[in-house]
């Protein structure tokens, strides 16, 4: 091709552009830099393959802008950075930079309808990792459709996340786009989006409202709780070192029984129990079951030290289930309601019922009364305040089950709350029958 057409049809696409093309001098002088060999090479991964040559042959002088859509040879988009989001920074992202597995998150936010709903509808992120040296692999692309639903009119601002594991690592475009094909008014179609972002260690990547501060909490918890029951077992004149050899091996076995319960519970496969969450239940079924049987084996009487063991987990309870919802687990529905607070379920973001902390709160009364009831009074009964406690949070779990998203069937909660009540009724009127 000769030089004055080359230049002409420079000059055309730079129209379609919307942008000028300048001379090498020019641009040195203005500042501007060329489509750099990287784009040049990751284009072909977001646009269609006829396209890269024509981008091959744009002049080192059309300037590359980030806050501009451009186009290339027959019209392919070479793709606009709508939004930044960083990876997650601080020393422990700095420590496990090259940790495997390497994952990223991407989030979309829009803002949802103040009338009509409740809302749904879907997201397509597409991932596409830059400045690929040769052949793009498998782990240099992804695709994810994140589904929503139950979005309540007036509810604000919300936000949907995919994360992508296993991916290899470096800076990533990825595009987000409305995969809702329904034409109910409730449907949200919402427009296209491309998000900057990069990779770090998998389990750090997380969306908005979600941080990893359940391990800290839960194991602040639990010495709230050793604490306790060492102080008011030696109060009750019962053997302090064995008391705390008995619950060290408990809280350990305990986390086992929390994994399994969660992985039986939710039907996961055992490969995923270091990666899985854990149920509340399963630790204390496993934790208490151990006291009670190294109470039995040691001549301790079970009902004294359970009356003051109770005190201590559900204080332990009240410290550690905030962690819950900082990380968004056992999380809320959406809703609009004004006592909401925006919250995650590492999926989601919306203004949710913060029902792990109403559960910390009710664990914190409960803890309360318990401690007061060890200090001042001796049950005729041993273990009827132990027992008392344990019916009563249980109550008080299940009237906050509708308000989670993951409820429980209308007649095992009214049979559990009906058995919870009968027990607690027990509980109070034995001793003073006694």
């Amino acid at each position: 091709m000769g030089k004055k057409p080359h230049k002409k049809a420079a000059g055309n696409r730079s129209a379609r552009m919307g942008t000028k093309v300048t001379t090498d001098r020019a641009e040195r002088k203005q500042g501007g830099a060329g489509v750099p060999p990287a784009l040049a090479r990751n284009v072909a991964s977001v646009a269609p393959a006829s396209a890269v040559p024509a981008l091959a042959a744009l002049p080192k002088s059309a300037p590359v802008r980030r806050d501009a859509a451009k186009t290339v040879g027959g019209g392919a988009a070479i793709l606009r950075v709508d939004e930044e989001q960083p990876a997650a920074r601080g020393c422990l992202s700095a420590a496990l930079a090259g940790a495997e597995p390497q994952g990223l998150a991407a989030t979309y936010s829009f803002e949802v309808p103040e009338s009509g709903g409740p809302y749904s509808g879907a997201i397509r992120f597409v991932g596409t990792r830059v400045r690929v040296l040769g052949k793009p692999d498998p782990g240099d692309r992804f695709e994810r459709i994140e589904g929503f639903d139950g979005l309540e009119p007036g509810s604000g601002r919300a936000a949907i996340t995919t994360r992508a594991l296993g991916i290899n690592p470096g800076e990533w475009r990825v595009t987000a786009m409305s995969a809702e094909r329904s034409a109910a008014p409730t449907s949200m179609r919402l427009p296209r989006r491309v998000i900057s972002t990069a990779t770090t260690f998998g389990q750090l990547a997380q969306g908005p409202a979600v941080r990893l501060a359940w391990p800290t909490l839960v194991g602040m918890g639990a010495v709230v709780a050793v604490v306790f029951q060492a102080l008011l077992a030696g109060r009750a004149g019962i053997d302090v070192a064995a008391v705390l050899v008995m619950s060290l091996i408990g809280c350990i076995l305990g986390f086992v029984g929390g994994k399994a319960y969660y992985l039986v519970l939710h039907h996961k496969h055992p490969r995923q129990f270091l990666s899985a969450g854990a149920c509340i239940q399963g630790f204390l079924l496993v934790a208490l079951g151990v006291i009670a049987v190294g109470a039995a084996a040691l001549g301790i009487p079970i009902g004294v030290l359970l009356d003051t063991t109770a005190p201590g987990v559900f204080l332990g309870m009240a410290v550690g289930r905030p962690g819950c919802w900082l990380t968004g687990c056992c999380a809320g529905r959406p809703t609009s309601s004004r006592w909401g607070m925006w919250s995650s379920d590492r999926r989601l973001a919306t203004r949710r019922f913060p029902v792990q902390l109403l559960e910390a709160a009710a664990a914190l009364v409960i803890g309360a009364v318990s401690l007061i009831l060890v200090l001042t009074t001796q049950p005729s009964i041993a273990g009827v305040i132990f027992v008392g406690a344990v019916a009563a949070y249980t109550f008080s779990r299940q009237l906050l089950f509708p308000l989670r998203t993951e409820s429980r069937t209308r007649i095992g909660r009214s049979v559990t709350m009906v058995f919870c009540g009968v027990v607690l009724a027990a509980t109070v009127s034995l001793p003073i029958l006694a």
